[in-house]
This record gives C-alpha cells, structure tokens and sequence, in this order.
C-alpha cells in the first residue's frame, strides 16, 4: 500500500483544529472532574444522611452507566427539561462529571490516608473545621493523591473522541470527516491514533516519575 502524503497534508489544518478542540476538552473536563471530585468525597464523610446519601447515590449512578449515554442525556434529555447546552459545554460537562466520581474515591483515598494524629492535633488547637480542611487536611491528602488524578486525565484524554457522537469535532471526528469526504482512511486515523500516543505516553512517564517522587 503507498502511503499517500499529500493526503496527510491536506488534512493536517483539520487535525490541529481537532487537536485544539480536544485538549480544550479535556483541561476542562478535568479541572471539572477535579473540583466535583473534592466535593463528593468531602459530602460523603458528612455526618449528615441528606447530604452523604444523594452524593453517594449520584456518584454510584454516575459511574455506573457509560459515559456515551450521559454525553447523550445532557445532550438529548435535558432540553426537554428546559436546559439547553451547547456540544461543546455538554462535552465538558458530561467528561467531568463522569470523572469526577472515579476523582472523588481517590481524594477520600487520599484523606483516609492522613493520619488520625493529624486530626487529633488539629482538635486540640481548636482549629476551626474550614481550617483544619483547608490548612491540615486537605494538603496532605492531595499531595498523595496527584499521580491517581495524573492517570485519570491520560484516562479522560482517551474518552475524548467519545463527545464527537454529539457533534464537537475533536480529533477523531476531524478524522471521520476528512475520510469520509476523500476516502483515505488510513493515514488519517493513522496520524490521530499516533497524536494520542504523542500526547499520552510521555504523560504517563510524568505521572510514573512524580509518584516516585512523592513517596520518598
């Protein structure tokens, strides 16, 4: 088979549009799973049942089902509910909800690994609860956890292409596009599949080496 390298040519504008898009997606799908993450994983160690039992509800549906069908709830669902968002936000939204219930059980992970010291000296200043989070627990705890949430956005960046069935032209969907206009399937998907081992392999040798990093 010969390579066809003006096909690649002409679909490299394409490519970066799509490689634009999707790390776009992905920071922010992240930085959402991040923050929801926190949140559950602190509402479930409330000692109050309203609010620890509809997080652990929302987190176990959530992780539960496929992301393909909440991408297509937010999408699909919701406007007939009355709220409407663009692709591109549900994308967004439904990559970091979904990853913000697998983020919330490595947080809790992380504060259950603080030790009961920790707490207890905390107690004996009387520091105000906000603060013992803020300045005892909440460092310690995240600082454990940073090479898991690492492995988590490398496992987000795979799932990217998944928000194209709601129409974000991410990489793939550039690819999809491009092919079925030019039939030239092979380089196409053959420079997106190489781009996401660009992007995830040496992300993956970070987050080995900060892990090492952090445990001495």
């Amino acid at each position: 088979m010969e390579w066809n390298w003006s096909a690649v040519g002409d679909f490299m504008p394409m490519f970066w549009d799509g490689l634009l898009v999707t790390l776009q997606a992905l920071v922010l799908g992240a930085l959402l799973a991040f923050a929801l993450g926190l949140v559950w994983a602190m509402a479930q160690r409330s000692s109050l049942a309203v609010v620890r039992w509809p997080v652990n509800i929302l987190t176990e549906f959530v992780r539960n089902t496929p992301l393909l069908v909440q991408l297509f709830f937010l999408y699909y669902v919701l406007p007939e509910w009355g709220v409407t968002l663009s692709a591109m936000v549900t994308g967004v939204v439904g990559l970091g909800l979904h990853y913000s219930t697998y983020t919330a059980e490595v947080y809790r992970a992380g504060i259950d690994g603080v030790p009961a010291g920790q707490w207890e000296a905390a107690k004996a200043l009387s520091l105000p609860r906000t603060r013992t989070w803020g300045a005892v627990i909440l460092p310690q705890a995240i600082r454990r956890v940073v090479p898991a949430l690492g492995n988590y956005v490398i496992a987000m960046l795979k799932d990217t292409p998944m928000i194209f069935v709601i129409g974000v032209m991410e990489m793939l969907g550039q690819a999809r596009q491009f092919a079925s206009e030019t039939f030239l399937t092979v380089e196409v998907f053959t420079v997106v599949g190489v781009a996401f081992i660009v992007i995830s392999y040496p992300a993956s040798l970070l987050m080995r080496a900060l892990e090492r990093r952090l445990v001495r």
